[in-house]
C-alpha cells in the first residue's frame, strides 16, 4: 500500500479516538454500559459485550472504506477538489469541537438530522434494549454509520488508494485503533458519570479535536497549494 502511511494512521487514530471518539461516541457507550450489561456479570462477560460492540463499528467502517476505495478508483480528484475535501472536513472537525464546548448546537443539529429516520430510530431503540451478544455487535455497526468528522477523514483518505481492498485496509485499521480508547470507557462508567470527570473528557475531546481540525485544514491548503503533494503525504 504506497500511497498510505499505515503507522500514520494508527497514531492519528489512536491518539484522536481519546479526544474525538470519546466525545463523539461516549454517551453511546455509557448508555448500553448501563442498560445492556449487568454490573454483576464478570468482567470476561463485560469484556466480550465491549468488543463485540467494537468489532461492530470496524465492520460499518472496513465495508466504507471498500465503497470509498472503489469510488476512489473510478473518480479522478483533481488537486483542488482533494483539497477542498480535506478543508471541509476540517471546518467539520473544529464546529465539532466548538460544540463539545457548548458554544454551538452543530452536533446537535446533525444528529438530529440523522435520528429522524424512524427506520434507523426503531432499530437502534430495538438493539438497544436487547441483551443478546449478537445485539452488542448490530448496535456497534449502527454507531457506525452515525455522521462523524473523524470518520468523514479517513474516508477520504480510503477514496484516495483508488482501491477496495486498500480502503476497505485503511478503515479497518482506523476503527481497531479506536478500540482502546471505547473499550477503556466501557469499565470506566461509573467514573464517566461524574460531572468533574464529564465536564474534563468534553474539554479534552474539544481541544483535541478542534487542533486536528485546524492541521487537516491546513493539510487541504497545502495539497491545493503544492500540486505534486498526495493526499497521504499531507498527513505524513
Amino acid at each position: 500500500m504506497e500511497t498510505v502511511n499505515i503507522i500514520t494512521i494508527i497514531t492519528i487514530a489512536f491518539l484522536g479516538s481519546f479526544g474525538h471518539c470519546i466525545g463523539m461516541c461516549g454517551g453511546i457507550v455509557l448508555a448500553y454500559s448501563t442498560i445492556k450489561i449487568n454490573p454483576a456479570s464478570s468482567k470476561v462477560s463485560q469484556s466480550i459485550a465491549h468488543l463485540l460492540y467494537s468489532f461492530g463499528r470496524v465492520f460499518t467502517y472496513t465495508l466504507l472504506g471498500a465503497i470509498f476505495g472503489g469510488l476512489g478508483g473510478v473518480v479522478t480528484f483533481s488537486n483542488n477538489s482533494n483539497g477542498a475535501l480535506l478543508i471541509f472536513a476540517g471546518v467539520a472537525m473544529v464546529l465539532a469541537g466548538l460544540s463539545l464546548m457548548g458554544k454551538i448546537k452543530f452536533l446537535t443539529l446533525i444528529e438530529h438530522s440523522f435520528a429522524s429516520s424512524s427506520v434507523y430510530k426503531e432499530a437502534f431503540k430495538k438493539v438497544l434494549h436487547s441483551k443478546s451478544n449478537t445485539s452488542f455487535f448490530i448496535l456497534g455497526m449502527l454507531n457506525g454509520l452515525l455522521p462523524c468528522g473523524f470518520v468523514y477523514f479517513f474516508a477520504i483518505t480510503a477514496a484516495s488508494t483508488a482501491d477496495p481492498l486498500y480502503g476497505a485496509l485503511v478503515m479497518a485499521i482506523f476503527g481497531l485503533s479506536t478500540i482502546p480508547a471505547m473499550f477503556g470507557l466501557g469499565f470506566l462508567t461509573s467514573l464517566a458519570s461524574a460531572t468533574s470527570f464529564r465536564n474534563m473528557m468534553m474539554s479534552l475531546s474539544a481541544i483535541a479535536v478542534i487542533v486536528y481540525g485546524v492541521y487537516t485544514i491546513y493539510s487541504g491548503y497545502s495539497y491545493i497549494v503544492n500540486p505534486k503533494t498526495s493526499l497521504t503525504n499531507c498527513h505524513q
